[in-house]
């Protein structure tokens, strides 16, 4: 009977090629109970995360000098020599280090092990052992000899071993058995989680005989296999105690510690997949645990186990997932303990949990971000250990699973760096301190923005012993700047007492649109730093130390808004420049791919001033611009300072119709059923009037230009000021302010447009008068400052310096007249006292509806909320722009502001900055006649300059766009909400 095929479980043997089936009625182990012994890193496994209760890193598994693979593989090596200095349990190996008489050729055979075979036989005696010992390490041949004299031969194709004398067999057969024994129970301990902790080595667990009968190698490799199981056992162990202890009390606890409405999102952020990633571990824990109990001592390989489970579809989406989300949920869990007294106590109550044994929770979420590297490396050992020179199936299939785990593990390094930078940026948002009643909304928490690049930066004070916070040296301030991906922020870092860190921003932030790059090749300065152990000699000690300077600015305020920032060194500003260049380029091309009104040029070199020296036209400067139709066909009309151009859109080449010069014009063509044909221009404080009509068929060379100048109806003949076009209900107003001689105020007058069938029917009284306008109600009084009408639903605001008055334009001298804002309440309200200093200097230019119960207020430098009675809302704040501008547009639920080089196109709700348009000498010259339409914005502005030809002007349609997939809502609100303007 062969030796080899043995009725109970052997601690040797040389078996059959696994045939990788269960032996039958084979079952899964159930889920071990968790160990309470005091957590140990097993002894090819790093330490845990570093993590102290009282800091919070934000760690990297693998990115640092403790976590990298090559600083675990360095570790893990210097266990693996089993040092015997006390540290571990020594093993029995160095026993089989006698010197030997000389070495017995025996042939070595290969170890394999199925589960299947269990076929009777005799059990092993120790010369069987030793015997094998000496197939896997000849040099021991002393050690056999001093054992038995038995006398045995093994055939190179594991055939037959013949024993001459079987002497104490039946003695030693039961002395080993006895030994199966007590191995079966401690396995079943150690698998259970009850085995003590110092006992928990694989050479406790396995006969002294098997030991002996192994080679050195061998030994440590089922060392390492050991590890395996057991670190496997502890992973699973503490995946369940997050979920019995923290997940599954946090659900249902009662009053609940998180509120109701956030619980489930709050579960799902700081922990993230747990579950899924649970499954997987506690299906290859019973796989192992199986395997262990059918081949302990000798287990033959695992490698099919992990294989298996690291093949799974999910199974490393899984991990990349949860890694990716990592500092996330650490970043989580921290805010929450920082803002929740109930979250913390619970947390804290948690940590007495046996199964916890006082670790933190972040100890916990961070185990599968490094149970892959860890598992890699017992893998890595596994590999090294196995003998090459038999085909042992290792030696094909763990290659194959480092491949997996580490092409995971670099695949989700990204995931990890850009979710730091994600924590990193919230940190920094959760930090801001804005200066008190300027309101600033930057976007922070779409899921768009990034931190690009943040760092210590120092400044020159502007006046000596006024530095605040950090301090070290005289004039010099030390900074923290961030630069985002929209703004770059400079502010001052503040350390307070309960730990928290506060940035108190230093300045506006500067939006990346208008930010421009200075000087960064500037020498470096001296800075002297002072000691600061408050020594009476500290004050006379210093030391240099080199900064090197760079310049931004802002290019609307370049005087006013420009920093000069130092830095340490001169990579660290290289750095900057390239951070800065590229974050640049990217919001630039963000804008243009993203823009909420798309600029159509409608005429690129028709106009131009100056030059003309290779016969080009000189037109002059454009001053006006107004669209119009006429038989379906889309027309537009410009008035320079040589005359009035009209031409169909699409065309380059416009014709002359007026040799006038006018300041304003309007198209008056029809309002529902109502057809009025009026082309309306001011000239020489003069409104004149002319058919519609005849403009078109003057423009396509119809009619003579004599024709329309005979056909020419003056409106208004004297000192008119400023003229505007709107629409009040169904009717079409022409509202004008005139100033007489000698009086102090402005004459404001209101005339209805007449619908071209009245007019036939309307006998004109004098040939002086106009029969195509009516006057509306009697004329009130403006200011004598008044510049501008705006128009509203019902009624309209007159600009003047000292605020903006509402007045109803159908009764306009006995309309009830509200300025706005109010600040009749700014004596006692300093919020309002400090805006209404501010505006007191400020032109207010008109005003727009922003919700159901607010009005934005423009203003050139600053806008700010009013509620419907007037009074300002939003605890009297105030939106700075980012550039002076003269005019505006309302379009949906955007505002657009129009400076010299910039067109700011923001939300009316917040004041967020959607989109900025840069040009040169830009002037909006056409929004409609009502607040909200769907009329065009024309726009003037400077195109190429030509030293021959003289400046370009070119005319730019500002056409909105919409969202794809996605509908805007406009901004509505019901009229009575605004009964008390009549709105």
């Amino acid at each position: 009977m062969s030796p080899y095929n043995h009725p109970t479980r052997p601690h040797v043997s040389i078996p059959q090629p696994p045939s990788g089936a269960l032996p039958p009625g084979a079952q899964q182990p159930t889920n071990p109970s968790p160990s309470t012994r005091p957590y140990t890193p097993w002894a090819f496994e790093v330490t845990p995360p570093p993590f102290a209760d009282d800091q919070y890193p934000l760690h990297n598994p693998w990115g640092d000098e403790h976590g990298s693979p090559s600083a675990l593989r360095h570790r893990t090596l210097s266990l693996v020599n089993l040092p015997s200095d006390g540290s571990r349990t020594p093993t029995r190996v160095g026993s089989l280090q006698a010197s030997t008489t000389g070495p017995l050729a025996f042939p070595e055979p290969q170890i394999y092990r199925s589960v299947s075979q269990r076929a009777s036989g005799h059990k092993p005696s120790a010369s069987d052992a030793s015997n094998l010992r000496l197939r896997r390490d000849p040099s021991t041949a002393s050690f056999q000899s001093s054992q038995s004299s038995n006398s045995w031969y093994y055939d190179d194709d594991y055939g037959s071993v013949s024993n001459e004398s079987h002497g104490d067999e039946e003695l030693l057969s039961k002395s080993l058995s006895d030994i199966s024994l007590t191995s079966d129970e401690g396995l079943t301990r150690f698998q259970s989680g009850e085995l003590p902790e110092n006992d928990q080595e694989w050479h406790k667990l396995v006969p002294p005989e098997a030991i002996e009968a192994l080679g050195k190698m061998e030994v440590q490799r089922q060392s390492v296999i050991f590890e395996v199981f057991k670190s496997e056992r502890e992973y699973v162990s503490d995946l369940e105690a997050v979920q019995d202890v923290y997940i599954t009390p946090l659900m249902n606890s009662q009053p609940p510690i998180i509120q109701p409405n956030r619980l489930q999102g709050f579960i799902s952020e700081v922990f993230g997949n747990f579950s899924q990633i649970l499954a997987h571990h506690q299906r290859m824990l019973g796989d192992l645990f199986a395997r262990q109990r059918d081949q302990h001592p000798l287990i033959q390989s695992i490698a099919d186990i992990v294989l298996d489970t690291t093949l799974k579809n999910d199974f490393r989406s899984a991990y990349e997932t949860y890694i990716k989300h990592y500092p996330l949920s650490e970043s989580r869990h921290r805010t929450e303990l920082q803002r929740n007294a109930a979250y913390q106590s619970y947390i804290q109550s948690a940590s007495s949990d046996s199964r916890i044994r006082k670790r933190d929770l972040i100890t916990f979420l961070s185990r599968p971000v490094t149970r892959l590297p860890r598992l890699n490396l017992l893998l890595e050992q596994i590999l090294k250990l196995t003998d090459k020179d038999y085909e042992h199936p290792d030696l094909d299939t763990l290659p194959i699973i480092l491949g997996i785990l580490n092409d995971c593990i670099k695949s989700t390094q990204p995931g990890i760096e850009a979710a730091e930078s994600k924590v990193k940026f919230w940190a920094l948002c959760e930090s801001l301190v804005f200066r008190k009643g300027e309101i600033i909304d930057m976007n922070l928490y779409d899921k768009s923005r990034s931190l690009v690049y943040s760092g210590p930066v120092s400044r020159k004070n502007r006046s000596e012993g006024s530095v605040t916070g950090s301090w070290s040296g005289s004039g010099w301030a030390d900074l923290s700047a961030a630069l985002l991906d929209n703004y770059f922020l400079l502010s001052r870092q503040e350390q307070r007492q309960n730990g928290a860190v506060k940035r108190h921003l230093m300045s506006r932030p500067l939006y990346l649109s208008f930010l421009r790059l200075g000087s960064f090749t500037s020498p470096p300065e001296t800075r002297k730093e002072h000691p600061k152990d408050g020594s009476v000699l500290s004050g006379l000690l210093y030391q240099s130390t080199p900064l090197y300077p760079f310049t931004i600015y802002h290019e609307t305020s370049k005087q006013s808004r420009r920093y000069t920032l130092y830095v340490a060194s001169e990579a660290i500003r290289k750095k900057w420049h390239n951070f800065f260049v590229d974050a640049i380029t990217v919001h630039k091309v963000r804008q243009e791919g993203n823009m909420y009104f798309a600029p159509d040029v409608l005429s690129r070199q028709f106009f131009r001033t100056g030059g003309g020296l290779n016969g080009s036209k000189v037109t002059g400067k454009i001053n006006a611009a107004v669209p119009f139709t006429f038989e379906g066909r889309q027309y537009i009309a410009v008035s320079c300072s040589t005359g009035i151009y009209v031409t169909i859109r699409g065309r380059e080449t416009f014709c002359k119709v007026l040799n006038v010069q006018s300041t304003s014009m309007a198209a008056v063509q029809s309002l529902g059923p109502k057809t009025f044909n009026k082309f309306i221009v001011h000239v020489n404080n003069s409104l004149l009037s002319y058919p519609l009509d005849l403009i078109a068929h003057v423009a396509l060379g119809q009619t003579e230009p004599k024709a329309l100048a005979a056909s020419m109806e003056k409106v208004v003949s004297s000192e008119l000021m400023f003229f505007k076009h709107l629409h009040v209900g169904q009717r079409v107003l022409i509202v004008y302010a005139v100033k007489k001689l000698l009086q102090v105020t402005l004459s404001l007058h209101a005339l209805e447009v007449m619908d071209v069938s009245d007019v036939a029917f309307t006998p004109k009284r004098s040939s002086k008068s106009s029969h195509s306008f009516r006057t509306f109600g009697d004329a009130g009084y403006a200011p004598k400052d008044a510049f501008d009408v705006t128009p509203l639903v019902k009624t309209i605001g007159i600009c003047a310096r000292g605020g903006i008055l509402i007045v109803d334009p159908t009764n306009i001298a006995n309309s009830r007249v509200t300025v706005v804002p109010d600040f009749s309440g700014a004596s006692t309200n300093q919020p309002m006292a400090n805006l209404k200093s501010r505006v007191d200097s400020a032109k207010p230019l008109g005003l727009i509806r922003s919700d159901a119960s607010e009005l934005l207020v423009i203003y050139d430098t600053v806008g700010c909320y009013i509620t419907k009675h007037g009074t300002p809302s939003r605890s009297s704040g105030y939106i700075k722009w980012e550039s002076k501008i003269d005019s505006f547009a309302q379009r949906g639920t955007h505002v657009l502001l129009f400076s010299t080089q910039f067109i700011e196109i923001r939300e009316i709700l917040t004041g967020r900055i959607v989109q900025v348009i840069e040009g040169e000498d830009i002037r909006l010259m056409y929004a409609g006649p009502t607040p909200d339409n769907h009329e065009p914005i024309l726009v003037a502005m400077r195109g190429e300059q030509d030293k021959k030809e003289g400046i370009v002007e070119k005319i730019v349609e500002l056409q909105e766009t919409s969202e794809i997939s996605a509908v805007r809502t406009p901004t509505t609100a019901l009229p009575a909400m605004w009964e008390e303007w009549d709105m």
